[in-house]
């Protein structure tokens, strides 16, 4: 149990410093726009200017995990 709670607080603690806006409640409404406009695929100009210039030259992949991370960056930053 003791280690439980050491490994939930280090990956909350990890998020927070990371993203320190991710306790309030307007970035996460950012992060739904952003996700809903991309169904639509309609880009904002936010998320665009998230997107690193290695992401783009060298093409990395495009898996899910980098794409939660633009987003994130773009918002929670």
């Amino acid at each position: 149990m003791k280690s439980f709670f050491f490994l939930f607080s280090g990956i909350i603690l990890g998020l927070w410093i990371s993203w320190p806006g991710i306790i309030f409640q307007k970035k996460w409404q950012c992060f739904f726009n952003i996700i809903k406009e991309s169904k639509n695929e309609k880009l904002s100009l936010k998320a665009a200017l998230a997107v690193s210039p290695k992401f783009l030259i060298k093409g990395e992949s495009n898996d899910n995990a980098s794409k939660l991370r633009i987003v994130s960056d773009a918002c929670f930053r």
